[in-house]
């Protein structure tokens, strides 16, 4: 498979686009001291963005009705389990990726 010139530096500048904003808050405040409310407020921040992402994927809103996705819903349980109960996230990740893939071979 061959590639043009053009491709090539379109890509290049894509990556470029998305690399920009991620990196460039890290290498602003890399050498500042923040005050410690914002420290503690951004050590929320993962755990928020997990959240989402998790419920999100347990329901779909269909109009005025909530459907739940069953099989997301079981393998959260034990994940949860793992997640509280050891703190570690990949074990978290192992078992809820194990228990998905158990599921989705049975059902």
């Amino acid at each position: 498979m061959s590639i043009s010139l053009e491709m090539l530096l379109l890509m290049l500048g894509c990556a470029l686009v998305t690399w920009i904003p991620r990196v460039t808050p890290f290498i602003l405040v890399r050498n500042l001291q923040l005050p410690d409310v914002v420290l503690r407020w951004l050590a929320y921040i993962p755990v928020c963005i997990l959240s989402a992402l998790v419920i999100e994927s347990l329901y779909h809103a269909e109009g005025k009705f909530v459907t739940f996705d069953w099989l997301n819903l079981i393998a959260f349980i034990p994940t949860l389990i793992v997640a509280i109960w050891t703190k570690s996230l990949s074990k978290t990740v192992i078992v809820g990726v194990m228990t998905m893939a158990v599921l989705r071979f049975f059902l």
